[in-house]
């Protein structure tokens, strides 16, 4: 095969439709009967919130691109307004599934569990009675209904706030005739309302949407009106934030400018009640200067992730996931000295089936030992009351040097990290926002502990972020380190992202934007040479995304000499698997389950050397050329092959895995008892108390 047919657009999926297929593997999720009933619902829920986020930044992207006429950039050579159509035909078949889902199947299910979400026209006298004083004790007060004519044009509308278009007829106080009006919804409000059990004779829990009380009882603000109709709708604006580097004098200054703006970003889609009239749908894509391919009707109450609610308000175990402990490796059992056994060896977390809790402790023991003199850390997302933060305001209130690299361009953290990035310089930190243009995304801890016989670092070095809740829902490796060359690695790479300091080569860990995505390549072409002299060549590459075209190059390089490559990747996937002369031999799974696949792990057979790597990026352009990110090797021969085994875990699920197939589709072909293996569940099984 020659090499110039690997880049023909053909070869390569378009990144958009990719990820809106990782999303309707998660819908997929929620009709899997094997999975508990309120954890089906909250499938449904994280589907929709995918979604809402892939038109505030992949479409807005695209739309972006339409009007500045730029021509594709992608590999696939797909146009922006031809990428654009395709988005809406896929999206729409969705949002059509994910309502069918609960209209059809959820909702039945739950009706069968005593869990009801009652519709208007099934309210009883007493239930209507309740809900109209709720109405007008609880929502009137805060609504603001605006009629719309000369003097009062169309408003602003808030991103993704639940709205109602309202059809007046008659004349109302001052002589005005009454034709439309905008009610939002008020976000202060809970969308789901618990009815009282006085209020229905059936067992169990009764819940009605806000939307639903609001529709009922809408009239009651237009006295001396008539509602002839009264519709949902809900607006998604682009929410991606612009900073020009050039023009930024001090970067948290000019991100909270952005961050007021991001309510009101350009319109990007306009969802509608399915009962609407046409007239209105076009009236309102006019107002927000959206046109057909924008439009998404819905059977069903707009925004199905006020759903989530459900899953906190509903006290029954029996219909999530049965709880677990996390594990801890036996050394770490007995309020260990961390530092101690660092300094024995190195120590492999694997969460959430192994705890979160020693890297807690760790920032815990620095911050109390007399000892360490400096701590350092890289923060993306941390989450509200964060015990790792708490630690940090500790020793810095101590009087240790507390060097703290906030990442302020988290996508929708940027807030929370403004606010922790106060905190911690209100403490006495020193604190600094990475590289501008460049996100920090290692993650790295650094402590430097005054011993016998001089300074010793020690470091902790993870494919995740520092977040206490997603520690036991996402699956992250982390390490625990005093081994001179990655702590010399990881000094370095701190002075280079709070100083100017230009850093030399490194010891051993890889990083972006400078070694890492030369080395994967140089990596891969090994592995196609040793196939080509015909030795064994092998690859293993576990990953949330992979879009970059030299490195999807390489791998067709590699399988197309015999190279056997097994990708997990979790999301997006640009690389066609099983093309004749090309991709034969890579094969292509993404795993969908309890847990979010949240690892990175990169294993090269290297002949008889095998060469494992963690690392914070996945094979994307921004990751490789955008972002500051951290590859460590894996050079502890035990801990290298349980790696190894548990890559090889993944690759024998054949109940959560996906198999992508040439054309882009997905294929999930369970198997039954006794021969069914699920790699989640085999790791919370070898390692956790279940």
């Amino acid at each position: 095969m020659d090499e110039q047919n690997f880049g023909l657009a053909e070869n390569y999926i378009n990144r958009e439709l990719s990820l809106l297929k990782f999303n309707s593997r998660v819908l997929q999720q929620a009709r899997e009967p094997s999975t508990p009933l309120l954890e089906r619902l909250k499938f449904l829920c994280i589907s929709c919130t995918n979604l809402d986020e892939f038109f505030e930044i992949r479409v807005g992207g695209v739309k972006s691109h339409i009007e500045l006429d730029i021509a594709s950039l992608a590999a696939d050579g797909i146009t922006p307004r031809d990428l654009l159509k395709q988005i809406h035909s896929e999206a729409s078949e969705l949002v059509a599934e994910q309502y069918r889902v609960f209209n059809e199947e959820l909702k039945p299910e739950l009706v069968a569990q005593n869990i009801r979400f009652i519709a208007r026209e099934q309210w009883t006298p007493a239930q209507s009675t309740w809900l109209r004083r709720y109405f007008l004790e609880e929502v009137e007060p805060v609504l603001s209904p605006l009629g719309l004519d000369p003097a009062h044009p169309f408003p602003r509308i808030i991103n993704k706030s639940l709205n109602f278009i309202v059809q007046l007829e008659g004349l109302d106080a001052f002589g005005r005739r009454g034709e439309h009006a905008i009610v939002q919804a008020p976000r202060s409000l809970p969308r789901l309302i618990r009815l009282p059990d006085d209020t229905h004779d059936q067992e169990g829990e009764n819940y009605v949407f806000l939307s639903s009380v609001m529709h009922a009882f809408v009239h009651e603000l237009f006295e001396g009106l008539e509602v002839k109709g009264s519709y949902q709708f809900r607006l998604t604006r682009n929410s991606d934030l612009f900073l020009d580097d050039e023009e930024i004098d001090d970067l948290m200054r000019a991100l909270e400018g952005e961050l007021a703006s991001r309510r009101y970003g350009d319109a990007v889609r306009l969802e509608v009640a399915d009962n609407c009239p046409g007239e209105l749908v076009t009236y309102l894509l006019q107002q927000f200067s959206l046109s057909a391919v924008d439009l998404y009707r819905v059977n069903g109450p707009v925004n199905l992730n006020r759903l989530s609610q459900a899953y906190d308000l509903v006290d029954r175990p029996d219909l999530k996931y049965p709880p677990f402990s996390a594990g801890l490796p036996k050394r770490l059992s007995h309020n260990a000295d961390l530092f101690a056994l660092i300094r024995q060896s190195n120590i492999l977390l694997h969460h959430p089936y192994q705890s979160f809790a020693p890297v807690i402790d760790f920032v815990r023991q620095a911050a109390a030992d007399p000892k360490v003199l400096a701590i350092k850390q890289t923060l993306y997302r941390t989450g509200p009351d964060s015990p790792i933060v708490d630690n940090l305001v500790k020793a810095a209130k101590a009087g240790k040097e507390v060097t703290v690299v906030i990442e302020l361009m988290a996508r929708f953290d940027e807030a929370a990290n403004i606010s922790l990035a106060n905190r911690l310089q209100k403490a006495g930190a020193h604190v600094v926002y990475g590289i501008v243009g460049k996100k920090t995304h290692g993650k790295m801890i650094l402590v430097v502990r005054r011993e016998q016989g001089g300074l010793r670092r020690y470091a902790h070095f993870g494919t995740g972020n520092y977040h206490e809740k997603t520690t036991r829902l996402y699956t992250d490796y982390g390490m625990f380190t005093s081994d001179p060359e990655l702590t010399a690695d990881a000094h370095e790479i701190f002075l280079e992202l709070t100083s100017f300091t230009k850093v030399p080569s490194l010891n051993s860990a890889l990083q972006s934007p400078f070694t890492l995505y030369n080395s994967l390549i140089r990596m891969i072409d090994i592995e196609t040479e040793h196939a080509r002299q015909g030795r064994e060549g092998r690859i293993i590459a576990k990953c949330n995304s992979l879009v970059e075209p030299q490195i999807i190059q390489a791998l067709y390089r590699a399988s197309n000499s015999g190279v056997r490559i097994h990708l997990i990747v979790r999301g997006t996937c640009c690389l066609r698997p099983g093309l004749p002369g090309i991709s034969e031999n890579i094969e292509v799974r993404s795993i969908v389950g309890r847990f979010l696949e949240h690892t990175r792990v990169y294993y090269f057979r290297n002949d008889t050397d095998p060469k494992v790597f963690c690392s914070s990026a996945d094979w994307m352009d921004r990751n490789f050329f955008h972002r500051v990110e951290v590859c460590w090797p894996i050079r502890d021969t035990d801990m290298r092959d349980r790696i190894i085994e548990e890559l090889e875990i993944y690759l024998k699920d054949n109940q959560q895995a996906w198999i992508l197939q040439p054309d882009g589709t997905y294929t999930n072909t369970p198997e039954s008892e006794p021969d069914s293996y699920c790699a989640q569940q085999a790791l919370l099984n070898q390692f956790a108390r279940v």
